[in-house]
């Protein structure tokens, strides 16, 4: 089989889809990229790489193909749309002559914001006679509104049309989260939507017992880390608000690894506020998390009350998972079901700085061998639910079956042996 990935972001931006193509690579998949020039999360082109670079190479027995692109910048809307529609035309006008040689059977599109990457696959898709199977990470237009990056009605509204159309050319459609299911259904026929969950990356299997953590003091009290972006959308306002609470708690410690939008907001918020029991530790590596993780009190998962995100299962669950550690899920829906199903530690509604100061308090005064049982169960949850080899198999199957005419279930509502 001959597979196109077809992803704005790709190595070394530090997304799932990077593990995924080294587990297709591994099943025996023959694997092309098409990507950008990697300036994800800091607006700026990696060093080794140009905004006009125009090369392929090899990654992992992967083949990346690299087409100019525009940095994102620091978050600006101008930056923004200038980064995606840059992709988009790159895409159209030099893909398809970079891959002029290649067979191609079946594009697979990983739709993480924004869905606009998908238009060059539409194109590569009639130019090449495959079938396009995009994988949904983000529901548009709805996470545009709740996000706040656009909020006009009519706009909104012309964005409905354009994902309608996206949706309409594709032959199937997976969704992270079975909660996507309606809403993806209400703007494509829902014959072709299959739930098809993220796992966690390799890494994080890894003896983390035997790094050492470039964070130090973990061990030291309870600390409760949050890892990933620092964004709108993490609600990192409730988990300042809830660390004011928690002042008289001496030994609890609240630990950001990461980097975002709103990264400059939260240092200046924790020296207004004086916060000695918050502390930012950056951007690492994703080599360097296992060992961070691993060493954490528990791993605090947190997003905005918003019915998107009620719907979405955030990408870091599944690595918190795998790391056996002790959950807080300050999040409403699919998310904080999981938690709760998997009996992996504390969920409490989102944006509720009480009831997070109270979980977090809480997580604390269990003993040791209690937080460990809890990071068992979610591990035990994740191996059964979540495990990338059997994914990556239910992966593969998916594209046999559309290319053989073979039918499947509607609706896979467990990555099982036995549920294609």
């Amino acid at each position: 089989m001959n597979l196109l990935v077809v992803s704005q972001y790709f190595w070394p931006e530090n997304f799932r889809i990077n593990d995924l193509v080294r587990s297709l690579v591994k099943h025996k998949v023959h694997v092309d990229v098409l990507t950008g020039q990697p300036n994800y999360p800091d607006g700026k082109i990696f060093s080794g790489y140009t905004a006009t670079g125009f090369a392929a190479h090899d990654w992992h027995g992967a083949t990346v193909q690299r087409v100019p692109l525009l940095p994102r910048g620091r978050g600006s809307a101008l930056g923004l749309i200038g980064n995606y529609l840059s992709f988009v035309v790159s895409g159209i006008l030099l893909a398809p002559f970079a891959l002029r040689r290649k067979r191609v059977d079946v594009i697979f599109v990983y739709a993480i914001s924004p869905i606009l990457q998908v238009i060059p696959a539409i194109f590569l898709k009639w130019i090449k006679g495959a079938k396009l199977v995009i994988w949904v990470q983000d529901l548009w237009p709805d996470s545009l509104e709740a996000t706040g990056f656009v909020r006009n009605r009519k706009l909104l509204g012309l964005v409905e049309i354009l994902v309608r159309w996206i949706y309409r050319h594709a032959d199937l459609i997976l969704v992270q989260s079975e909660a996507f299911v309606a809403p993806v259904a209400a703007l494509a026929e829902p014959g072709k939507i299959f739930y098809y969950p993220n796992s966690a990356d390799d890494v994080f299997f890894q003896q983390a017992t035997q790094q050492v953590s470039p964070v130090a003091g973990l061990r030291d009290g309870f600390s409760v880390v949050f890892a990933g972006n620092l964004g709108t959308a993490q609600s990192v306002e409730t988990i300042i608000a809830a660390a004011v609470l928690l002042q008289d708690q001496p030994h609890i410690r609240i630990v950001l690894v990461g980097d975002g939008s709103r990264a400059a907001w939260l240092k200046e918020e924790i020296a207004r506020l004086k916060l000695q029991n918050v502390s930012m530790a950056g951007q690492h590596p994703i080599e360097a998390m296992p060992a961070i993780l691993h060493q954490a009190g528990a791993l605090l998962v947190s997003l905005r009350d918003e019915a998107i995100f009620r719907q979405t299962v955030p990408s870091k669950l599944q690595a918190y998972l795998a790391m056996g550690r002790p959950i807080i899920a300050c999040l409403n829906g699919e998310g904080a079901r999981i938690v709760m199903q998997a009996q992996a530690g504390i969920a409490c509604t989102a944006d509720n700085a009480e009831a997070l100061a109270a979980a977090i308090l809480e997580m604390s005064r269990f003993s040791e061998a209690e937080r460990e049982q809890l990071g068992k169960n979610g591990l035990a949850y994740f191996q059964h639910h979540f495990d990338s080899a059997m994914l990556t198999r239910n992966l593969i199957t998916h594209f046999e079956n559309l290319l053989t005419g073979s039918t499947g279930k509607k609706i896979i509502n467990r990555p099982e042996k036995d549920s294609l």
